[in-house]
């Protein structure tokens, strides 16, 4: 698999809203698999829609009697699809009864999460790549849709608008280029006037989008994410920078998410909270006196928050016994970090992770954050000195 060629992705997915305009699925399939080079057929199709609209997609384009859908993939020699009525995926209201419309504000917000938590859901399959097309449905799903994409698209995913000139454009008529003379009627002056279906240009115009997935928390790139948290969640330039610790509930809140981690964890991001708070230097791990100060330093922490005889010290005095070398704190750093990933995404974490420091590679580690954003307190005593052991 290769992100720049989606097309060599097992799972290919082609996702579109519409309204009452189903072509769009057929005009969008036609131009994937048939014009482009190198051909992306998809192996699945998803839909988004009203319950309007599902009815009028599922008439036009799945039904036996008029069938467009199929009728293309047997005009055009297409493999298999899965593309059924299960694949029509209808915005709900708050009581859980089909969307007909989009008619006030809690219909949009309805439809924005609806098309987020279904955009989430189909991109969390690495084996996938999803084609997105915005060309379908009202003005405000389209930007749900292109905007969800931008939040959790990945290399292989991509986004269009499908281009058909006329006089086929929007003719309820029109579903795609045939590979054999078929006649449709359109009015102009007053009179029918027939126009060959084999003469007409589809084309798909790519859609460059920000990807912002790596801002996102784990938690949310799962599917169920509604809309107005996922870009609360992308916003991190926006997001109040702070790292507060209490030593009484062993929390931590970083940009105000709290982030669950583990003990050794917690007492590795203190430790290194209160050394900065404190302006000493970085941890030194290739000096073997300053692997024993530093083992001390750490053990000494992890007692006050855990206890003389906790099981957490006799855990971190068995590792520790040679002092704190590389082979302890580098793995210890990179559980920490990915703790950090997990609850606030790449971007949202970057504020708190542990960075390299000084001329040697990978020899000195500190917490950078700066010391106004750092609070360590206990939250039934209130604040606690900040000093080390």
């Amino acid at each position: 698999m290769n992100p720049a060629h989606p097309h060599t992705y097992p799972r290919r997915i082609l996702l579109a809203v519409t309204g009452l305009s189903p072509q769009i699925i057929t005009e969008t399939l036609y131009a994937l698999a048939v014009r482009e080079a190198p051909a992306f057929v998809p192996t699945e199709i998803h839909l988004i829609t009203t319950g309007r609209g599902a009815e009028h997609a599922r008439l036009n384009l799945l039904s036996e009697s008029i069938g467009w859908f199929h009728r293309l993939r047997r005009d055009w020699n297409l493999p298999a699809i899965a593309f059924t009525p299960a694949h029509i995926h209808v915005i709900t209201g708050a009581d859980g009864a089909p969307l007909e419309d989009i008619r006030d504000g809690a219909d949009n917000t309805r439809a924005a999460d609806f098309i987020t938590a279904r955009v989430a859901e189909l991109s969390a399959d690495p084996q996938a790549a999803l084609h997105v097309s915005l060309a379908g449905g009202r003005k405000t799903m389209g930007y749900y849709l292109g905007y969800a994409l931008s939040l959790f698209g990945r290399e292989q995913d991509r986004l269009s608008h499908v281009l058909v000139n006329a006089p086929f454009e929007n003719h309820r008529e029109f579903y795609y280029p045939t590979p054999f003379e078929h006649p449709i009627h359109v009015k102009e002056g007053g009179k029918d006037i027939a126009y060959d279906c084999r003469i007409a240009q589809v084309d798909l115009a790519e859609i460059p989008f920000v990807r912002l997935r790596g801002g996102l928390p784990e938690a949310l790139l799962g599917g169920g994410a509604r809309f107005s948290q996922a870009v609360a969640a992308a916003q991190c330039g926006g997001r109040e920078i702070g790292l507060t610790l209490d030593l009484a509930t062993h929390r931590v809140t970083a940009g105000g998410e709290v982030v669950k981690l583990t003990p050794q964890n917690f007492t590795l991001l203190l430790w290194l909270a209160r050394r900065r708070l404190d302006g000493r230097e970085p941890v030194h791990c290739r000096v073997k006196d300053a692997n024993l100060d530093a083992a001390a330093e750490y053990l000494s922490v992890c007692r006050e928050v855990y206890g003389e005889h906790g099981s957490e010290v006799e855990r971190a005095e068995s590792g520790l016994k040679k002092g704190m070398d590389s082979a302890w704190f580098s793995p210890a750093k990179n559980r920490l970090h990915a703790a950090l990933v997990r609850a606030l995404g790449k971007n949202g974490a970057a504020p708190y992770l542990i960075r390299a420091s000084g001329k040697g590679k990978g020899d000195r580690f500190e917490l950078r954050l700066g010391v106004e954003h750092i609070r360590i307190e206990i939250v039934s005593r209130g604040p606690v000195p900040n000093r080390p052991g």
